[in-house]
């Protein structure tokens, strides 16, 4: 069942933390295939022997090419408690990108205007307001670097659709392996180079500080990077 108890990274009664692999979907699409939410259903029905339904809430939203750290209720008490926290925005999350192209400036904040096409399933940045525009804001610093790409840790401040992809790629940063958004090769496994490093909230039941923390994906530049991080 795709290794699935061995991506989880945090489990109690009330929610459910996995590391989520790029082209697993988090909910059910057009394309028909296993959400991530129906897998885990699956998994513990059976890890657990549960004769009726199993609840899995799904609390946020991680892009199909995107890999790292995703949280699920357990309960329908803690998937209304969590979806407050994401909607009052009472939560940090780390992102961790893989550049070709040095960005402007080692640290910094920016702040755009994403419009969104539908049919495209693509944001577009903007520096000014423009009709049907949301504004869009996320902190980015420079970690590490290697003789061919950058590494880049984000925290977003808005929760836009392909918001750190867009505004990444507005500055001329566009993610390893994100054609959508300008960059050049695709990954060999399809994904793009974009991992949720880490989520850190109150528990919604326990009202203790929790940190959950994705190990990057199993490849040779990830796992260099990684190495040159204190984080």
């Amino acid at each position: 069942m795709q290794n699935v108890a061995q991506r989880i990274l945090y489990e109690d009664n009330h929610i459910l933390a996995i590391n989520k692999l790029s082209g697993e979907i988090v909910q059910g699409d057009k394309t028909g295939n296993e959400p991530l939410s129906e897998l885990l259903k699956r998994f513990i029905k059976e890890r657990d022997a549960k004769p009726g339904n199993v609840f899995m809430g799904v609390t946020h939203r991680l892009d199909r090419p995107v890999s790292g750290a995703m949280l699920f209720a357990k309960t329908s008490k803690a998937l209304s408690r969590l979806n407050e926290v994401f909607r009052t925005n009472d939560v940090r999350k780390t992102y961790w990108a893989i550049v070709k192209n040095r960005p402007p400036k080692d640290e910094d904040i920016l702040t755009h205007y994403l419009t969104r096409d539908e049919k495209q399933n693509k944001s577009a940045a903007y520096s000014k307001p423009v009709p049907n525009s949301k504004e869009a804001k996320l902190i980015y610093r420079l970690i590490a670097s290697s003789d061919t790409y950058y590494m880049l840790e984000i925290q977003l401040l808005t929760g836009r659709h392909h918001q750190i992809r867009s505004q990444l790629a507005a500055i001329g940063c566009p993610i390893k392996g994100d054609l959508k958004y300008g960059f050049p090769r695709s990954n060999p496994n399809g994904g793009i180079s974009l991992h949720a490093r880490t989520i850190e909230l109150i528990h919604p039941v326990k009202k203790e500080p929790l940190k959950i923390v994705a190990a990057v994906p199993d490849n040779k530049l990830w796992k260099w990077f990684e190495k040159r991080t204190n984080t």
